[in-house]
């Protein structure tokens, strides 16, 4: 019985915990214009050169910055970019960027 407590009392935590931090896409959009340059106004990239944001799931897009902020993925001007985004930014950028259709 007590298992069955822990564990519901631990699945209620992480839902109050990710509600009370939830990516606000707002916020995204407002930080997004640096990334218009290259990705496009709307995350539609205006080049092959430069990948598609619209539409990513936010998990990916996440990962992909943190892993630039790191520099565990190797990209000279992501890296710069990344480097200086709290991670509230980059669940921000990511939340919006999700948000928006892939093609439009």
């Amino acid at each position: 019985m007590n298992a069955k407590i822990t564990g519901f009392t631990l699945i209620a935590s992480l839902l109050a915990c990710n509600a009370a931090f939830a990516a606000n896409a707002e916020a995204g959009k407002a930080a997004s214009a640096t990334c218009a340059g290259c990705h496009g106004p709307k995350g539609i990239s205006p080049s092959g050169a430069f990948p598609n944001l619209a539409g990513q799931k936010a998990e990916y897009l996440t990962a992909q910055l943190k892993a630039f902020k790191a520099k565990t993925r190797v990209a000279p001007v992501m890296n710069g970019m990344a480097g200086g985004l709290k991670d509230e930014d980059i669940d921000n950028l990511a939340a919006y960027f999700a948000s928006l259709k892939p093609c439009e």
